[in-house]
């Protein structure tokens, strides 16, 4: 045991090249082949320690799971299992989370799961409790789930750095989000940030993407932290950042500026799937670069003409559906996309083909309404699509209502074409001062009118922790505007949230520009 526990803890210190290099050579060694075969007899003859040390080297150093030599580990471990302590069973957990389901694996797993039961109330250390969350994994039954994690939170005070690392990864194992456990952990994450390796951040973001655990300030914190030591990390690192944060919809303002200057000025790094993560990214985060926005969409656009003789059509459909979202017309890719579109190249197969022809759609609405010849319509042709209001939206009914004194001051539910939808739309005089009649608003060629499109909007169509909309909703707030409405976005879960008579005062804010609603009431906030 103790010779082969040695062989793995130096094995594991070198790199991959090195590991498959030096495996093949403790194979092919006589002594490797004498050792296993004396384990293999000596094996329930050997203490509880020494044998599940010896199942987790061998495990580890790559001994087929099918030999005979691991399997009979298994077996006498199921047989043990009931003279196992605490520490035995954080390894042997630890070691069956690395191993392919079998029937021998199974078995131990299932008695293993049953042993936790009874012995979690007398279990105080977390690194054994975090080893066994990842063991028990995401079939485990809820009630155990609960029960590990009432046992973490009775030592939560004695959470070091390490462990608060591990046991995101350990909830991930379980696909279990325990509120309390990940703020702790995010707490001792954020006071010890400075000491985290770049993998780790990564691996944190994508933790949180798996639990659906959004906490702003630990994103932040993080962010920040990238931020601050850009200059130590190259463009690949800080895409792979952003494309987490991206997943989380969390939008990292300060560093999607630099990175963005630091493609400008060398943007040979962009092959042509680093190319469609960046557009990913920007357009669903809707963020464009304030000083160096023309410059940053000729950088890409370049990069993307360069790869268009070998693109796919799925990919340059997603290229185009980037740019078009972030209002950029790329025409050199876009009369590519439109050549092989006449053939019906791009919806020949049904994979995703739904989702191809939203994004198809989009694309020649962008090309029409964000073309420079595109001139506001004198008017548009809209339809009531249904006199019924749906249950989230009656309260913003009554609330116009009270507001203007009649239901025929506004509309409902307003078809438009290009496909887009209004909840409530408003007419008013030039100045906005006073609110028309639709039915005396029938001529669409007045120019005195002004027209007005609630939409009360979901959270999550903006990033998270802001109202800053993301990249579908912002372009469907500029295409409103081209086809002349004035957009007023409302955060629909907030506005439920008000009273009726707080909820009246925020629409005449909105709807009468001299009277002001404080924005206060309407910011998505963080409740972690």
């Amino acid at each position: 045991t103790n010779c082969l526990t040695m062989v793995w803890r130096l094995f594991r210190n070198l790199s991959e090249e090195q590991q498959r290099y030096e495996k093949q050579l403790i194979f092919e060694h006589p002594a490797f082949v004498k050792l296993c075969q004396r384990l293999l007899q000596d094996a329930r003859r050997m203490t509880r320690g020494d044998l599940v040390f010896s199942l987790h080297a061998v495990v580890n150093l790559g001994v087929p799971q099918n030999t005979l030599l691991v399997q009979t580990l298994v077996r006498v471990c199921q047989e043990k299992l009931n003279q196992l302590d605490n520490r035995c069973i954080s390894v042997l957990a630890t070691t069956l989370a690395g191993m392919d389901k079998d029937k021998n694996v199974s078995a131990l797993q299932a008695g293993l799961q049953l042993l936790v039961e009874q012995r979690i109330t007398s279990i105080r250390d977390i690194f054994i409790l975090h080893n066994l969350m990842k063991c028990i994994g995401r079939d485990a039954p809820v009630f155990l789930k609960k029960k590990l994690e009432m046992a973490v939170l009775k030592e939560i005070d004695h959470l070091t750095f390490p462990n608060a690392l591990r046991m995101f990864l350990a909830l991930v194992a379980m696909n279990y989000c325990s509120i309390p456990i990940l703020n702790a952990c995010s707490k001792k994450i954020q006071e010890n940030i400075h000491d985290i390796p770049f993998r780790q951040i990564i691996v944190i973001l994508e933790a949180c993407c798996s639990l659906q655990y959004r906490n702003i300030k630990l994103f932040s914190e993080l962010a920040d932290y990238v931020n601050s030591t850009a200059c130590i990390w190259d463009k690949r690192q800080i895409m792979l950042f952003l494309s987490a944060c991206e997943t989380l919809v969390f939008q990292p303002t300060e560093l999607m500026g630099i990175f963005a200057e630091k493609v400008t000025e060398d943007p040979e790094f962009l092959n042509l799937k680093n190319l469609l993560i960046v557009l990913r990214m920007y357009s669903r985060l809707n963020y464009v670069p304030r000083d160096q926005k023309h410059l940053f969409f000729e950088t890409l656009h370049s990069c993307l003409n360069k790869f268009l003789p070998q693109i796919s059509n799925a990919e340059l459909l997603k290229a185009a559906y980037s740019f078009c979202i972030l209002g950029y017309l790329p025409h050199h890719a876009l009369d590519t996309l439109m050549e092989k579109d006449s053939r019906n190249e791009l919806l020949s197969d049904d994979l995703h083909k739904e989702q191809k022809e939203m994004m198809l759609h989009c694309v020649k609405v962008c090309m029409e309404l964000d073309s420079p010849s595109f001139t506001k319509p004198a008017f548009v042709l809209t339809e009531n699509s249904s006199s019924l209001v749906s249950l989230n939206l009656r309260k913003a009914r009554e609330a116009l209502i009270e507001l203007l004194g009649d239901e025929n001051m506004f509309q409902q539910n307003v078809q438009l074409p290009y496909k887009y939808h209004i909840d409530f739309e408003i007419k008013m005089d030039s100045d906005r001062k006073k609110v028309l009649p639709i039915p005396a608003t029938d001529d669409r060629t007045d120019s005195s009118v002004q027209r007005l499109a609630l939409l009360f909007v979901p959270p999550s169509a903006f990033c998270l922790g802001s109202t800053h909309p993301q990249g579908k909703l912002a372009m469907k707030k500029r295409h409103l505007n081209k086809l002349g409405y004035h957009v007023i976005l409302v955060l629909n879960k907030k506005f439920q949230e008000m009273t009726n008579e707080d909820a009246v005062e925020f629409l005449k804010g909105k709807i009468y520009p001299e009277n002001p609603f404080p924005l206060s009431e309407v910011t998505v906030q963080d409740n972690n």
